[in-house]
């Protein structure tokens, strides 16, 4: 392991179930909501509205984690916002709250209409909400002047409906999350393996004899992932880590549910952890494949699976002359890494018969994400890592639901199968042309292409990059329209007219005209899992959100030949459509009922390759652009940002101003970087300074106030949280075959002073 490898803290442990205690007594229901937390998870209970990692078969009563306990009890808050916080509290007021206050404040339980004379929201019925929503995209020019985002919380049900009433309308204008976090891993893999998923199931981390983890922070962002880290390094699987930051979960985890970990203060999660530079996984890649086949030339075969590459692949001659062309010194430069660290890394994975790649968004949110994914992809193949027990791909997905919307249809760029299904099962004839992606949609508001936005779930404004420039496009709009749990940022970016649309939560009980209703979910191993809320409503104004969708489409599309009434009463008709038109969801009603859900299947894990030529690709790519500092103006030294997550937030959502597990105490503007740089930049630990954003297209944007704070971080690299730091990425650097925001390679500059 590398030399200076050390246990940094535990995560988890004492402190977390403090945490979740505080949280749980914060909302002002700390019974309800402990017996609330007893069915997160749960087959006869609702889904974490949390991350998307997958569940045990057996689920205890306990499964959950630090954060989805936030999760929760941030949703089931008996605080409320309605008419009179809006009449005490104008737009421009609110607009210059931080994230924090503005979710702190409750839940959503009136849908209001933004009112420019007053400067305040104003209750607005739903059918007088519906009826506005009807008029303004009934008045557009064309369907394609309308954009229709959605979140990753939004159910299979939701999704399904809400891209049939988009598609009906006459536009592919969806936009999702998914377009700024995952949408690079849908491309390589689509590419390379023929399906944009992972290969792996949970059980085949029980399996793995070696985990390879990649640009994530599973402590925060997804942690009940370290639970099967955890047991995996307990029955001696290597883990193997490749992150910029030191994080405190992939060093050493108390998982707060087994006392003897509570007494022993926790299991050593990775056997080895390097600090890549920024933007150096794809050198990673390569020098592993390059010790891979010296090792294999060395034995005279038996390494490389000639076997599987003969068989199931193409392209592998390319690979093998494009590794001996790539030069040991310019890994070493782009990765940040030794030769001989990587070397020790190759080892272990020639070593383990079966291997797990895992990575999240500090792989995706790169420039050149796509090529870096599809290069680790040639080094799972080169050894026949996937498609069998305890190996193969596993992209963590973020939010509860973000892969089953694009399951459901939640894309711009839909397969022609998909849409044949629709206009099969349904009387309309679907748009064929490509939408709009998240940067597009952006550029779309800001040249009046578009003109009317409707969020199902997320905080646009917040969670996409150039701050500036897309809250000045938003306000273009005729109509911006949320459908919503929390008030955020999104809210106060008003159109011509605006609308915030309150609906219920994941934990509330949701009856319809034909009973209790139960929605679905997709977790990031492609099971489908039931969820069914156990509390009453916070308020009889709340709306389920296909209830929501079929109020849209009623006062939309009154010719259209669709009972979205019936849907909106009986989500199992919306079910039935989609076994009708979704492939893997024959027989859904049925098979939803079953324990634990089902799974869809995974062509690539059963060796099926979707590819053009049907069989796996190794796909070729040069070594990325290096990510070294350099001289800006002559004098400032350029840094690359990485955009994190603090362990008090969720997303764009910000549950308190600490982030126990890097030291950080009520603040949020804070700017991690290495001692030898504080330094060079004649600055002390603490000191305020301004950050400047260096990117391609010259534009000034700046974020003041960021208190420095000395981290172990590779020299040259500095991280700090977003969304206070989305502000200086501009709009147009993106990974340019996905179009992936490119959030975690900032260029910035650091100057003293506020």
């Amino acid at each position: 392991m590398p030399d200076d490898f050390r246990v940094t803290g535990t995560a988890g442990g004492w402190a977390a179930l403090a945490s979740a205690a505080k949280h749980m007594l914060r909302s002002g229901k700390p019974v309800g909501g402990a017996r609330t937390l007893l069915k997160l998870n749960q087959n006869a209970g609702f889904d974490c509205p949390g991350c998307a990692w997958g569940d045990p078969k057996d689920a205890s009563s306990f499964e959950f984690c630090e954060n989805g306990v936030k999760a929760v009890t941030w949703e089931s808050t008996k605080k409320t916002v309605g008419p009179e916080f809006f009449a005490k509290h104008s737009v421009s007021e609110l607009r210059g709250k931080d994230a924090y206050f503005l979710e702190g404040q409750g839940r959503l339980v009136h849908p209001m209409r933004y009112n420019a004379a007053t400067d305040h929201y104003e209750p607005v019925s739903w059918d007088d909400a519906f009826r506005l929503i009807g008029e303004k995209l009934n008045a557009l020019d064309s369907p394609n002047e309308a954009l229709f985002y959605t979140s990753g919380r939004t159910s299979n049900e939701a999704a399904f409906l809400y891209q049939l009433f988009v598609r009906t309308f006459g536009t592919n204008n969806l936009p999702d999350c998914s377009n700024m976090c995952h949408e690079a891993s849908g491309v390589a893999l689509t590419e390379s393996i023929g399906i944009g998923k992972g290969t792996v199931r949970l059980e085949d981390f029980e399996q793995a004899d070696a985990i390879f983890v990649f640009g994530q922070n599973p402590g925060t962002n997804h942690p009940r992932m370290l639970g099967d880290l955890r047991k995996a390094a307990l029955r001696g699987a290597a883990i193997i880590t490749f992150n910029p930051l030191k994080e405190r979960g992939l060093v050493k985890f108390a998982d707060p549910k087994k006392a003897g970990d509570m007494l022993v203060g926790g299991v050593n999660i990775s056997s080895h952890y390097f600090q890549v530079k920024p933007g150096g996984d794809r050198a990673v890649a390569k020098g592993l494949m390059k010790r891979v086949l010296e090792v294999d030339r060395e034995a005279g075969g038996g390494i490389v699976d000639t076997d599987f590459i003969a068989e199931h692949t193409d392209g592998y001659d390319a690979l093998v002359a494009d590794l001996d062309a790539t030069d040991w010194l310019e890994i070493e430069a782009q990765s940040g890494l030794r030769r001989r660290d990587l070397e020790s890394a190759a080892d272990v994975y020639v070593k383990a018969d079966s291997v797990i790649f895992t990575w999240a968004m500090g792989i995706t949110q790169q420039p050149g994400a796509v090529d870096t994914i599809q290069t680790l992809v040639n080094l799972l193949l080169m050894r026949g890592n996937i498609g069998r027990p305890g190996a193969g791909v596993c992209p963590v997905r973020g939010h509860s639901n973000v892969q089953g919307d694009r399951t459901m249809g939640i894309t711009e760029n839909p397969k022609p199968a998909f849409l044949d299904a629709l206009d099969k099962s349904f009387p309309i004839t679907t748009p064929r042309a490509p939408g709009f992606n998240t940067v597009e949609a952006i550029k779309a508001m800001a040249d009046g292409r578009a003109k009317v936005f409707i969020g199902m779930g997320g905080n646009f404004a917040s969670a996409t990059p150039d701050t500036n420039f897309t809250e000045a496009a938003m306000a273009r709009c005729t109509l911006t329209a949320h459908v919503s749990t929390k008030l955020n940022r999104s809210h106060l970016i008003c159109g011509g007219d605006a609308l915030i649309l309150p609906c219920l939560g994941r934990t509330e009980i949701d009856i319809q005209a034909s009973g209790d209703q139960m929605v679905t979910v997709e977790d990031s191993m492609s099971m489908v899992h039931g969820s069914a809320g156990i509390n009453p409503p916070l308020s009889d104004m709340l709306l389920s959100e296909p209830a929501i969708v079929a109020g849209m489409a009623r006062t939309t599309l009154r010719e259209a030949e669709i009972d979205w009434n019936a849907f909106a009463s009986d989500y199992s008709k919306i079910r039935e459509k989609i076994a009708e038109s979704v492939p893997g969801f024959e027989r859904f009603n049925e098979r939803i009922r079953g324990h634990g859900g089902f799974y869809l299947g995974n062509s690539a894990g059963e060796r099926r390759w979707l590819t053009e030529g049907g069989k796996a690709r190794f796909c070729v790519h040069p070594l990325a652009v290096s990510a070294d500092t350099g001289e800006a103006d002559g004098s400032d030294s350029i840094f690359t940002l990485i955009t994190i997550r603090s362990h008090d937030q969720y997303n764009t959502t910000v549950y308190g101003l600490n982030d126990r597990y890097r030291g950080v105490k009520g603040e949020r503007r804070v700017l991690f970087i290495n001692s030898i740089d504080i330094k060079r930049l004649k600055l002390s630990n603490g000191d305020v300074v301004t950050l400047r954003s260096c990117e391609p297209d010259g534009r000034e944007r700046s974020a003041p106030g960021f208190r420095i704070m000395e981290y172990d971080i590779p020299e040259g690299s500095v991280a700090a949280y977003y969304p206070e730091t989305n502000v200086l990425l501009s709009v147009d650097s993106v990974d340019v075959r996905s179009g992936t925001p490119a959030s975690k390679r900032i260029p910035i500059t650091i100057q003293g002073g506020i």
